[in-house]
């Protein structure tokens, strides 16, 4: 697997080596020795499944201490864009966000150390993505910012008004009227 370094530290993105031929293709999608070699160790501790169509909008989500998540994901099936927001005041790139395709075809995965806001856009007309966790669900400590936050300033590729929200998501504030607790 290649480990690419991105803009902002902490957050890698993941290609895998593809083996194929006629008859389809191999590849590792995860590898422990390989992850900590590049990342550090991460104690995953459940896979998570979704299944969304095209529009749908999922975030911007991450969960308070001390129940925050690093995610290790992928698209397998259909095309997304993938968005990670650093929260962490005390960082250089606190605000900056970092925008990915990932998709059925590239394969490519995403780290997503604690921390940051995670969200995903479905470009397709279906997206099956899959993801790990380092920390159980814990719904008390659920939060997120809205996705259109004028200061983290999003380039979402498509109209406002196309995107599917869950009412939850509705419901979420820019960053700057939450309390960010990292």
């Amino acid at each position: 697997m290649n480990y690419i370094k991105t803009s902002i530290p902490d957050v890698v993105i993941i290609e895998p080596k593809i083996f194929g031929d006629d008859r389809g293709y191999f590849f590792e999608s995860f590898n422990q020795k390989e992850f900590e070699e590049h990342i550090g160790k991460i104690g995953f501790i459940q896979d998570n499944e979704s299944k969304s169509g095209k529009g749908v909008l999922r975030g911007l989500h991450f969960q308070k201490p001390p129940y925050t998540q690093s995610k290790l994901l992928r698209c397998i099936e259909g095309e997304i864009l993938d968005v990670v927001v650093d929260l962490r005041k005390n960082s250089p790139t606190y605000k900056q966000h970092l925008s990915v395709v990932l998709s059925g075809e590239n394969k490519k995965q995403v780290f997503i150390p604690k921390g940051f806001a995670h969200g995903f856009l479905v470009l397709s007309d279906s997206a099956m993505i899959a993801y790990k966790v380092d920390q159980f669900y814990a719904p008390d400590h659920d939060s997120g910012i809205a996705w259109n936050d004028e200061d983290i300033n999003i380039d979402w590729p498509i109209l406002p008004e196309m995107i599917q929200l869950s009412e939850k998501d509705k419901e979420l504030q820019p960053l700057s009227e939450i309390e960010n607790p990292f």
